[in-house]
């Protein structure tokens, strides 16, 4: 016959069971889609969109004159053997790639096509910055790093907001300057002066 200690500790083991098939233990330091701290930004590369600077690698499966770097021109397009110019801009690495696995195939049986984003398009900094500029883009860049690498803060600088122009838009937006403000590849990023 069971003691009646093991049937406590037989309730309590499912008890802690179903709890964690829930998801409800808070001790296990698992974190939700919910508790995401806000401010923080995905990583650029999804579902980022390419423009002009953007530096491609292309790797076509054993055809070695179809693999290299690759940079998208000025009118968003990149110049690649046998295709001529392909469209770049304005696309995913994934839309990419399907549309020049589509261009290929008119030349190469079943071409497997590789691309990845070998160097980011740079970045601006101006306003109140020791050294304003264009500056290399680096994945997971935040305003407080841009700054950094723009020599850090002047004495007038607000230090609170910031402003950011992406590349895809025509106007600049206000946003709270926090250690994890995002920066992506091609925004333009603004330092305002502190009100005194």
């Amino acid at each position: 016959m069971s003691s009646p200690n093991w049937h406590t500790r037989r309730g309590l083991l499912r008890a802690i069971g179903f709890g964690v098939a829930a998801g409800t233990i808070g001790a296990c330091g698992t974190t939700t889609a919910a508790e995401t701290p806000p401010g923080a930004a995905a990583s650029p590369t999804r579902d980022y969109r390419l423009g002009p600077a953007d530096q491609l690698r292309i790797t076509v499966f054993n055809e070695p004159g179809l693999t290299g770097q690759f940079v998208v021109g000025s009118q968003g397009t990149i110049a690649y053997p046998l295709v001529g110019d392909i469209r770049a801009a304005g696309l995913t690495v994934t839309e990419f790639t399907d549309a020049l696995r589509t261009a290929l195939g008119q030349y190469v049986r079943s071409p497997s096509v590789s691309v990845e984003v070998a160097n980011y398009r740079p970045f601006f900094i101006l306003g109140e910055v020791t050294r304003p500029g264009t500056y290399p883009y680096a994945v997971d860049l935040t305003v407080l790093n841009a700054v950094a690498t723009a020599g850090g803060f002047t004495y007038r600088a607000n230090q609170h907001r910031v402003f950011i122009r992406h590349a895809d838009e025509s106007d600049e937006r206000s946003y709270p300057l926090t250690p994890s403000t995002p920066v992506l590849p091609g925004d333009t990023v603004r330092i305002g002066e502190r009100l005194f």
